[in-house]
């Protein structure tokens, strides 16, 4: 079997070139795109926990970790600890945090825009369709 015959050749391929592309528009913004994705995953309202994140992400939280970092550092988030529970830590955006998390929401909204004007809804609900039962086979462990 050629490499490019295999599903997760595809699968890596397609992702690789996906993050080549957000990552060129990221540079734009002065982000990366891990961090474009985090702040995606923030909620302004009510603050998101910083433990809540990484499985959003499909992220170690040593990664987040060094990310969030990265981040506070830029200026992008603030930590506070929650009220009740003080080894609760919830992460807001700044303001630089959230102009950087519409350009984010615009670049990903706009890439799903041209996804879907070029490919008809009957083949993204397939690949959905594949997509969730291969996850569904990783996650029950009946792949190996």
């Amino acid at each position: 079997m050629k490499p490019e015959e295999t599903v997760d050749y595809n699968f890596k391929v397609c992702w690789h070139a996906i993050s080549r592309m957000y990552n060129i528009e990221a540079a734009k913004a002065d982000i990366t795109t891990s961090i474009g994705f985090v702040l995606l995953n923030i909620n302004q309202e009510t603050g998101t926990p910083a433990t809540k994140i990484a499985p959003l992400l499909g992220l170690e939280a040593r990664s987040l970790t060094r990310i969030l970092k990265s981040m506070e550092e830029h200026g992008l988030i603030h930590k506070v600890s929650d009220e009740r529970d003080k080894r609760l830590v919830r992460i807001f955006l700044t303001e630089k945090g959230l102009e950087k998390k519409e350009i984010s929401r615009q670049t990903v909204k706009h890439f799903n825009n041209k996804v879907r004007q070029e490919v008809p809804q009957e083949e993204l609900d397939v690949f959905f369709k594949v997509c969730g039962r291969i996850m569904g086979m990783i996650e029950n462990k009946e792949i190996f």
